[in-house]
């Protein structure tokens, strides 16, 4: 799942000439729902965009406050085209999740948002129709958000520099060769030369009748 959070003074949607949702200062949420996506992505992305901080607080100290903090209003609106993935320089959306599910997804989403938040402060516009969204970005800010999805670990910088390292380690030891101890515990003993070579110190014999 994919959002674009952007603080506004005010936003507003509209469909087929009428505006159909508005809210004054806050943040709009445009939301791209793919294929993978799972409740658990569903409840990260909530998270985040409730507790994303991106105003100042009461000594307007920046990046201080979430809408939440603020009491502040947010438009959402579903944006299948942030699943965008280009073949040249065609827009695809394979990864989009279908119309249906999509929908049902998105009011999940909604409906998560408004119990977690203040049910009246959750606008959103209308889902699959064709809107003008009016945005007045207020900075401007812009954030970019991405739930955890199936690669989350390798995603994650610190894991990724642990698992640099650990190739970077791998790679000098097999730069420097066999140690010394490898060649020991590799080297034929003299009891085994001797009992393959049928000498006296053989123990297959002890077995024999």
């Amino acid at each position: 799942m994919k959002a674009v959070v952007q603080r506004v003074t005010r936003a507003s949607v509209t469909v087929g000439g009428e505006q159909i949702s508005a809210i004054g200062r806050g943040i709009c949420v445009l939301l791209g729902i793919s294929l993978e996506d799972t409740q658990k992505d569903l409840e990260h992305m909530v998270r985040k965009i409730l507790n994303l901080r991106v105003f100042e607080d009461e000594s307007g100290k920046h990046w201080s406050k979430s809408v939440m903090d603020k009491q502040y209003e947010v438009l959402c609106i579903s944006q299948f085209t942030l699943q965008c993935v280009l073949k040249g320089n065609k827009p695809d959306f394979h990864l989009a999740m279908p119309t249906e599910p999509a929908e049902s997804f998105y009011n999940s989403f909604l409906d998560q948002l408004r119990k977690t938040y203040t049910p009246e402060l959750i606008k959103d516009g209308k889902f699959g129709a064709y809107m003008q969204v009016q945005i007045q970005n207020d900075g401007p800010v812009t954030i970019e958000l991405e739930s955890p999805g199936p690669g989350a670990a390798t995603s994650d910088p610190k894991q990724l520099s642990k698992l640099e390292k650990q190739q970077q380690r791998k790679e000098k030891t097999r730069a420097k060769g066999p140690s010394e101890s490898s060649k020991e515990r590799n080297a034929p003993r003299k009891e085994d030369r001797s009992a393959s070579s049928g000498a006296e110190g053989d123990v297959s014999s002890e077995r024999e009748p």
